[in-house]
């Protein structure tokens, strides 16, 4: 049967096109299912897919609009835009000395303990303007989108004072609505303790829970709140505390979890009903149960802990097999 719509884009004759037509999530053997098209074809009119399926099938239904693109795959691969579940995109310095330092033997929280990691970010996002954050994001976001991504989830945390934090959601935000890829946003003032508030860190939890969730929450500048749950950062009963409070101010939950070893984070990201938790390197098989009863997503970062020079990853064989939903980042 002929399109209504004509297309504005044609795309034919690919060897393999990746619908992922199917359940959503998948869980387990679903996850093997990507929606295979052998020698597909994709009819598009300005954003809207108008037709999938067989190359030649496509081209019979498709109207071509005048000067419709016309591009044939000669058996390429086809696939949805891809989506990166958890990025930290808005920053100016990098921090390539960290590495070197990783490469001598020291451990992330040393670093940490010393004034790099996260704190280093602070210091310098705090005095960096939008402007230069805007430009630095951009540019981060333009080579994204050349490997083929077309959303993210886009975290603050490297403000850790409401104005800062403040400061790069409206940085995700004001670039989510002039660049192609689609950011989500999420605020992550629980990233770390800054250093003004070391040796009072209940001030710090009072300062986001009753200033920056409210601020966050009454701008609509956030669709998830995360934490980054682990000895040493918050514990398991702050954490609670501050997620349960975001939760009660509308955002939706999400954690930094067992990434450096298990503290029980991914047992109290299912207890609060969160969308994902994400690292998981130390999950423990409680954790793991848990995350497949409530439908929490596991995200994995396996470049995180190639980068941090990790020689135990996020057991996603496991994950799978005990029915959680896993995602990569």
């Amino acid at each position: 049967m002929p399109l209504e719509k004509k297309a504005t884009l044609l795309i034919k004759n690919v060897g393999q096109l990746i619908t992922m037509a199917g359940p959503i999530p998948r869980r387990g053997d679903q996850m093997k299912e990507i929606g295979l098209i052998e020698n597909g074809g994709v009819a598009v009119a300005g954003e809207e897919i108008l037709a999938v399926g067989k190359s030649d099938d496509v081209e019979g239904r498709a109207p071509l609009a005048e000067g419709c693109t016309v591009i044939d795959a000669d058996g390429a691969v086809v696939t949805p835009g891809l989506i990166d579940p958890h990025t930290h995109p808005v920053f100016s310095m990098t921090r390539e000395k960290e590495f070197e330092m990783r490469t001598q033997g020291k451990s992330y929280m040393e670093i940490a303990q010393s004034g790099g990691g996260i704190r280093a970010s602070v210091r310098d996002l705090r005095t960096s303007s939008a402007d230069v954050l805007i430009k630095e994001t951009k540019k981060r976001l333009d080579r994204m989108l050349r490997h083929g991504i077309t959303t993210i989830e886009a975290k603050s945390g490297y403000g850790l004072s409401t104005e800062s934090e403040i400061k790069q959601l409206e940085v995700i935000r004001d670039l989510n609505l002039v660049h192609p890829i689609d950011l989500v946003p999420t605020f992550l003032g629980a990233h770390e303790v800054p250093d003004e508030y070391r040796d009072k860190r209940n001030d710090y939890i009072d300062l986001i829970i009753h200033k920056m969730i409210p601020a966050v929450v009454g701008d609509n500048l956030a669709e998830f709140s995360d934490i980054f749950c682990e000895e040493g950062v918050f514990d398991i009963e702050e954490s609670k505390k501050i997620q349960q409070e975001a939760s009660r101010a509308g955002l939706k939950l999400k954690f930094h979890a067992d990434e450096l070893k298990s503290t029980g984070g991914a047992e109290l990201a299912a207890s609060l009903q969160a969308v994902s938790a994400d690292h998981l390197v130390y999950i423990s098989d409680t954790g793991m149960r848990a995350m497949a009863r409530s439908g929490t997503v596991a995200v994995l970062l396996p470049g995180t802990t190639f980068s941090l020079g990790g020689i135990q990853y996020a057991p996603a064989r496991r994950l799978i097999e005990a029915g959680v939903v896993v995602a990569l980042s």
